[in-house]
């Protein structure tokens, strides 16, 4: 009998390319996917550790598939099973399978395997792991944007981060393999993809196929020019003229980046051991803004770092609200044990800790409708992704503005031209002006 498969996914866009691959592999072999909140044969938890939060959601998504069936076998992978297994051995009671980051391309057979035993465990050493997992996906359900995860593993080793224990080394996915997957995706009738990986500005340094990300963006934009493509997080140090070129030269490249500062503060920032400065973040910002105007710009900021004080976190909102970004990510700092920053003294209290990120949290707010006010009255080309519970169908911007806005129904899954008009109760509100496509 075929089984029913049970999959949550936590933390990053390449956890849930991952995710996605496994939907594809279940699939594949006539298993059928029901929702993780019922009843399944296997259950299929995609954990992250990058904050003690999302360990101890990792956990919970344990407990919840072990009381939705007891007797289901349990499948755990991502970051928190590779760094956490014993602590994973203490709580669960169902056969179970753990699957560490370097291993995921073997998570579908061995879950399904039939004579497999109570306890299964493939995590090894990940940072010995030298090529990146070969893992395929046909679909991400119901979405008009996926997740093509180029690259995988970081060499950056910032002290407050995990990632680089979790993931191991950079590994990037061969330019051949990138190429079929984007076909796959066009087949699929997607029309959006976000190219991933963990740190994804170091595509290709150590494939020798002469690649980098600058080269492998260009081929992918010139060969796939009804595909619009967005580039996720990538480091201050490489955005350069070279990136925003091919931004300007593009136009199915979206004016979109997603930039980690961090801190605004010099001291911080050499104490998380991030290669850069203000000034140099600041002269990244203004070039951003000088060769693409109508750009969006996000930043992730990291509140409560050890021995951040009172001046350093002003120094901190200071800059971004002066700075033309678009939006913040703000998270709390969590102290992860193995990391330098771990051992680090002046460690911020947490109530102390909770009114920074409050505040940073507030002028995010502030930043969007700021940006939005920028953009009111410019049209823009729109991906529609569904019609929302107000009857308007809804999608984002070149620009990652969330436009609502009256049309018909078979507009979805297609690229429109939306005037920006006005605002409704802070919500980004257009009119439709003709069909692209």
């Amino acid at each position: 009998m075929k089984k029913t498969i049970a999959i949550t996914t936590l933390g990053c866009k390449v956890n849930q390319f991952e995710s996605a691959s496994f939907i594809t592999g279940f699939t594949d072999t006539g298993c059928t996917m029901v929702p993780f909140s019922g009843p399944a044969d296997i259950y299929v938890i995609n954990t992250c550790a990058v904050t003690a939060r999302a360990g101890q959601q990792s956990r919970q998504m344990v407990r919840r598939a072990m009381r939705a069936n007891p007797d289901a076998r349990i499948v755990v992978t991502g970051c928190y099973a590779q760094i956490a297994g014993e602590e994973l051995l203490e709580i669960i009671d169902n056969p179970l399978c753990i699957i560490g980051n370097g291993n995921k391309h073997l998570l579908v057979e061995t879950a399904l395997a039939e004579n497999s035993p109570e306890l299964v465990m493939l995590t090894g050493n990940i940072g010995m792991k030298k090529e990146i997992c070969p893992l395929s996906v046909r679909r991400f359900s119901g979405r008009t944007r996926s997740y093509l995860r180029i690259q995988d593993g970081c060499n950056n080793f910032c002290s407050y981060c995990i990632v680089p224990y979790s993931r191991g080394r950079s590994r990037s996915l061969p330019k051949s393999a990138v190429f079929e997957q984007v076909d796959i995706f066009l087949q699929e009738g997607c029309r959006e993809m976000v190219i991933t990986g963990i740190n994804v500005g170091k595509y290709g340094l150590e494939l020798d196929e002469g690649e980098n990300i600058y080269t492998l963006l260009d081929s992918l934009c010139r060969n796939y020019p009804e595909m619009r493509i967005r580039l996720s997080s990538v480091e201050p140090v490489e955005v350069n003229d070279q990136l925003l070129n091919l931004m300007i030269r593009h136009p199915n490249f979206m004016p979109h980046l997603h930039i980690p500062l961090q801190s605004g503060d010099d001291r911080i920032l050499a104490r998380m051991n991030r290669h850069y400065t203000v000034e140099v973040f600041v002269d990244v910002i203004r070039k951003i803004t000088s060769a693409l105007p109508h750009a969006a710009i996000g930043c992730d900021v990291l509140a409560g770092f050890p021995g951040e004080d009172e001046q350093a976190a002003e120094n901190t909102y200071r800059l971004l609200e002066g700075l033309p970004t678009s939006y913040l990510h703000v998270f709390p700092y969590s102290r992860r044990s193995g990391t330098l920053a771990a051992s680090f003294k002046k460690q911020v209290a947490g109530k102390i800790k909770d009114a920074r990120v409050r505040r940073l949290r507030e002028l995010d707010q502030e930043k969007r409708q700021a940006f939005y006010r920028r953009q009111l009255n410019s049209i823009h080309p729109v991906l529609v992704e569904r019609r929302n519970k107000n009857g308007l169908l809804q999608g984002f911007s070149d620009n990652y503005i969330p436009l609502q806005f009256a049309g018909p129904s078979h507009l979805s899954r297609r690229v429109v031209s939306v005037r920006f008009d006005r605002m409704e109760e802070g919500r980004p509100m257009g009119t439709l002006e003709i069909e692209q496509d």
